[in-house]
């Protein structure tokens, strides 16, 4: 068994899950056991560890190599520690078969902390660590809920040259990704007896126009807008709510909405062309303010020299795009360039048999050994 395999079999064992997916004060949640562990075997290394509270009993844990002369440049590895919730607890129970390890977070993304911690140890020891270039591993909570971690982070100050966040690309180089938009309508109508409809005005009905068309005039519409790696920004009505019974006609109803977005698109010119549809099309329907983190969209220059370099070490010719949200834009937002780095397959993420390829680990902690050793 590799080490970086023993490093993830040890992290699926420990459940992390994010306490937005349980029960209050529910014995499985939060990242605290994980973040312990990075603590303990980054001190055995000799690296230094801090912890940053986020969340009551939530902190992300910094692990610091200082290299020996002055430093130049700042690089940032930043994972998540948390996952969803779990199907049962045999999830906890890391099973290797054909080449595969399954647990929940095998993928997203503790294949991501096994790789880029053991890579970091790895070249802390090394002989030709950087002399001029801090490291930080940051082991990040939330980013499953509110990317409450990324955003603390950011809070902070931190400078960095660029950040590599950890999430399953299959060991592609992502520098683009969507942003994402929840977004809530609500039209009011009039209350009436359901024997005389005619004397009440029906807010389902008048939402129901309405979801006609975002899915349809308005999606259209989306898909004729065009991002070289993200393509087109995306709507979906996701959940709808009205009226109480059947023999009331409705007076209230509300939708929600998740809204991607691509680069060059914001919260308020969004909210700014749904009005104008809605008046185009003669509908009324208030879009209400949502307590929601803003979720951007990120792209990040290919050019920079230290993006550059590491697509160079991977062999990859040109970066990809991702429909998914995730912390590189928070992170990007703060100032501090950000690209998108992890072993395993999107794909397996969230799924009751989630598993990565022991390969795709292999691989991913070799590019980063090679990439941080050439750092200055």
């Amino acid at each position: 068994m590799s080490p970086a395999e023993k490093l993830l079999r040890s992290l699926i064992a420990l459940p992390s899950v994010n306490p937005a997916f349980l029960p209050e004060n529910h014995p499985l949640a939060g990242e605290e056991r994980v973040a312990d562990f990075i603590a303990t075997m980054a001190t055995q290394a000799n690296l230094d560890v801090e912890f940053k509270h986020v969340f009551s009993r939530r902190a992300n844990v910094l692990v610091h190599y200082v290299p020996e002369k002055k430093i130049k440049k700042r690089v940032l590895l930043a994972p998540h520690m948390d996952t969803v919730g779990l199907a049962d607890d045999s999830q906890l129970i890391p099973v290797s078969r054909k080449g595969r390890l399954y647990g929940r977070g095998a993928c997203d993304t503790k294949g991501s902390i096994a790789a880029m911690l053991y890579s970091l140890m790895q070249v802390a020891r090394s002989k030709t660590r950087p002399r001029h270039t801090e490291i930080i591993f940051a082991g990040l909570v939330d980013e499953e809920n509110g990317q409450g971690g990324s955003r603390a982070l950011v809070a902070t100050r931190l400078k960095a040259d660029l950040a590599i966040v950890g999430e399953p690309t299959r060991q592609q180089v992502v520098t683009a990704h969507k942003g994402d938009l929840w977004l809530q309508f609500q039209t009011r109508g009039k209350s009436a007896h359901g024997s005389r409809p005619e004397l009440g005005r029906n807010a389902v009905h008048a939402m129901a126009k309405i979801v006609d068309l975002l899915e349809t005039k308005y999606a259209a519409q989306l898909r004729r807008r065009r991002h070289p790696l993200l393509g087109q920004p995306t709507i979906n009505v996701g959940s709808i709510r009205g009226g109480t019974q059947p023999n009331i006609v409705p007076a209230e109803c509300r939708i929600s909405a998740d809204r991607r977005t691509i680069p060059g698109e914001s919260e308020a010119s969004v909210r700014s062309e749904l009005r104008a549809l809605l008046k185009r099309h003669g509908l009324k329907a208030t879009l209400l303010n949502t307590k929601t983190a803003v979720c951007l969209p990120l792209e990040t220059d290919p050019r920079l020299r230290l993006v550059k370099s590491f697509l160079e070490m991977t062999g990859q010719k040109k970066p990809l795009g991702v429909d998914y949200f995730c912390d590189a834009s928070v992170l990007a937002a703060g100032g501090i360039p950000s690209i998108v780095f992890g072993p395993g397959d999107i794909a397996q993420a969230h799924t009751a048999d989630e598993w990565i390829a022991l390969r795709s680990l292999e691989e991913a902690a070799a590019l980063l050994m090679r990439f941080l050793e050439s750092l200055p």
